[in-house]
């Protein structure tokens, strides 16, 4: 009757723990989704705005810029517009392990600004009807994808290697491709780059999922949420 007891216990105990994780597990990648959703929404505000400072006029004949637009499309700042987020990203990577939130946080912030400053160049080219079709159809493939890595029991560990490997190979002919100027490159690394991006959307998503700690300290766990949002920010930016 004790061991049945004791048993008993062990048992409530454990369902007890269970709950306790899954509880904070969910508010762990709630976390991470409000900030790579706030850092997309803040992306496109400032690209919007971006666009209406830059841009006196679009028509049929060609585009009006103002002083603002030429310093950020037509000058040497393009490129540090354009580099500037990049380069956030590899100081995030390595060295949010020597940086506090706070910082960790600012940062994110500061990389959706940039990036929004970047990708209003976009509006430039593309109507905002076009757009928002991309948008929604990347958002029904990021969610899909990002469920079935939460959710699926596979491990999708062992794809990791292969899709970076893909995405180097698709760095290299992407820079080849800015001289060889091949619409037919182009095409083909679209493609391939949607494969693979997919692909480590779900990946990601399990990775960001497992390196939850339930006795981790507030500050790491914030940590570990703003750098997984980066990542599901860098998937769905590329998937677009």
């Amino acid at each position: 009757m004790n061991l049945d007891r004791e048993n008993m216990i062990k048992s409530q105990q454990a369902q007890q723990a269970t709950a306790v994780m899954d509880e904070g597990l969910r508010a762990y990648m709630l976390k991470v989704y409000n900030y790579m959703a706030t850092g997309i929404l803040l992306t496109g505000i400032v690209s919007l705005i971006t666009f209406k400072m830059a841009v006196v006029s679009v028509s049929s004949t060609g585009i009006v810029l103002t002083g603002f637009g030429n310093a950020i499309y037509n000058s040497a700042l393009m490129w540090v517009v354009m580099l500037a987020p990049l380069a956030i990203v590899f100081y995030m990577s390595f060295g949010i392990n020597k940086m506090g939130f706070a910082k960790a946080q600012t940062l994110f912030w500061v990389y959706a600004g940039l990036m929004g400053l970047s990708l209003s160049s976009i509006l430039l080219v593309y109507t905002g009807a076009s757009i928002a079709r991309v948008f929604f159809i990347t958002a029904a493939t990021f969610g899909a994808m990002s469920i079935y890595g939460y959710t699926t029991k596979r491990d999708l560990t062992k794809f990791g290697s292969f899709l970076m490997m893909g995405l180097i190979g698709i760095i290299i002919a992407s820079l080849v491709n800015i001289f060889m100027k091949s619409s037919m490159m182009y095409f083909v690394i679209s493609v391939l780059g949607v494969l693979i991006f997919v692909g480590l959307t779900a990946y990601d998503t399990q990775k960001i999922k497992n390196m939850y700690v339930a006795s981790d300290s507030g500050e790491l766990m914030g940590k570990k949420a703003v750098m997984g949002a980066l990542t599901l920010y860098l998937d769905f930016i590329n998937l677009m």
